[in-house]
C-alpha cells in the first residue's frame, strides 16, 4: 500500500568523503547486526525491497529525494563488506558505470568460497540485466547493477536506470527466491513515479507473444525479412512503441541469421544470446503480433513509489558527531559476544531511546 510518493531526480557527483566514510562505517555494523540476527538471507531480502533500502539510505544520511541514494549506498554497503565477506558468506559485485562489467569476474574471483557454481550466479547478473535493458523498454537506460548474493547461491540484484531526456532516475529489484523465470514478472519491485509507454516483453499477458517470437527466431532469417519489408505498407495503431524504422532488413537479417544457427528452444534462451538486443527483440514481438495474432504487452511494470538528515541539508544537515556515536554504539553491540538475550534487548531497546533523542 501506497503512503506517500516521491521523484529521484538525477543527482550528478559523488558523496562527500566525510559522509562515505561514515556511511561505510555505519553500513558495516547494519550488515554484521543482521548477519548475527538473522543470517545472510535476510540481507538479500532486505536489499530487495525498496521501502528498506530506501529507509536505510535516510538512516545512512545520504539525500532521500537523489537518484544517487542507490549508488551510493550500494557503495557503501560494498565498502563496508569487502574484507569480511569470505567469513560473512555475503558478497557483493559490481556498481555504477565500468564498475557494473566487473560483476562476472568479481563472482568467479569467489568461487572458492561458494556452495554453488557461481557461473550459475554469472549468469543470473547478466540475465538480470538483459531483462531490464532489453526486455523492459521503458525509455531508462541502465548505469548501475549490484549483485548481491550468498555462500549458498541465492541473490538479490539493485540496479538503476536513467532516463535523459526526464532527467529522473528508474530502480530495478530482484530476488532469487521470489522469482520463478527469468521471463515472466521477474522483479520483486521497479521503482518509479514516471509510468510512460512501455514494452513489457516479461509481462505475464505476453507469454503468447514470447512463444511466438521464439518459433520465428528458428524460422530461416529470408524468410522473416520478406515479412518484416511488407510491415512497411501496414498502418500501425497508435499504442505501438515500435516504429517502421526500426525494423532494418539487413540489421535483422544479421541478427536472425545468428538465432537461426542458435537455435534457442526457449525466450529466455532466445534472449540469452549475446546480440539479441532492444531491437531485436522489438522486430519479433511485432512480427509475432502481425503475422501470429499475438500482441506483446505494453504494461508498465511500475509497482512501488518512494514514500519516506541529507548532505544537502534535507531534511537537515547531518550531525556528525551524532552519527559517529551511532556507529560507535552499535559497534559495541556487535562486539558482546557473550551478551544474553535479555541484555541484548535492553541493548536494542537503549538504540532506540538513542535514536528517538538524536532524531529530536
Amino acid at each position: 500500500m501506497k503512503t506517500g510518493t516521491t521523484t529521484l531526480p538525477l543527482h550528478w557527483g559523488k558523496a562527500p568523503p566525510w559522509l562515505f566514510k561514515r556511511m561505510t562505517g555505519l553500513s558495516r555494523e547494519i550488515i554484521l547486526i543482521i548477519l548475527r540476527d538473522y543470517g545472510s538471507a535476510e540481507i538479500l531480502k532486505r536489499v530487495s525491497d525498496p521501502y528498506w533500502f530506501q529507509a536505510l539510505g535516510c538512516v545512512l544520511g545520504f539525500d532521500w529525494h537523489s537518484s544517487g541514494l542507490t549508488t551510493t549506498v550500494c557503495g557503501a554497503l560494498k565498502e563496508a563488506s569487502k574484507d569480511m565477506q569470505h567469513e560473512t558468506g555475503l558478497f557483493i559485485a559490481g556498481g555504477k558505470g565500468r564498475t557494473s562489467r566487473k560483476t562476472p569476474s568479481e563472482i568467479q574471483e569467489t568461487g572458492r568460497h561458494l556452495k554453488t557454481d557461481p557461473e550459475q550466479l554469472v549468469y543470473a547478473s547478466r540475465m538480470s540485466a538483459k531483462v531490464d535493458s532489453a526486455a523492459v523498454q521503458d525509455g531508462y537506460q541502465l548505469y548501475h547493477h549490484v549483485f548481491f548474493y550468498n555462500r549458498d547461491g541465492n541473490w538479490a540484484v539493485v540496479q538503476q536506470g536513467l532516463n535523459y531526456d526526464s532527467r529522473y532516475a528508474r530502480r530495478y529489484h530482484w530476488l532469487s527466491s521470489d522469482m520463478e523465470q527469468f521471463i515472466c514478472e521477474p522483479h520483486k519491485a521497479v521503482c518509479c513515479n514516471a509510468v510512460g509507454t512501455t514494452l513489457n516483453l516479461v509481462a505475464r499477458e505476453g507469454d503468447k507473444n514470447r512463444r511466438a517470437a521464439t518459433e520465428l527466431a528458428l524460422e530461416h532469417p529470408d524468410k522473416i525479412v520478406n515479412e518484416a519489408r511488407k510491415i512497411a505498407s501496414i498502418d500501425l495503431p497508435q499504442h505501438h512503441y515500435v516504429d517502421i524504422d526500426d525494423i532494418n532488413p539487413k540489421k535483422l537479417h544479421t541478427i536472425l541469421l545468428k538465432t537461426y544457427e542458435k537455435q534457442a528452444g526457449t525466450y529466455e534462451e532466445l534472449m540469452g544470446i549475446r546480440g539479441v538486443g532492444p531491437k531485436a527483440l522489438r522486430s519479433l514481438a511485432l512480427l509475432s503480433e502481425i503475422i501470429y495474432g499475438a500482441p506483446p504487452s505494453f504494461r508498465d511494470p511500475v509497482r512501488y513509489s518512494f514514500a519516506h538528515g541529507g548532505k544537502d541539508g534535507h531534511p537537515y544537515p547531518v550531525n556528525r558527531q551524532a552519527y559517529d556515536h551511532a556507529i560507535q554504539y552499535l559497534r559495541d553491540i556487535v562486539g558482546e559476544s557473550k551478551i544474553g538475550e535479555s541484555d541484548k534487548k535492553k541493548a536494542f531497546k537503549k538504540l532506540a531511546a538513542f535514536s528517538k533523542r538524536t532524531a529530536s
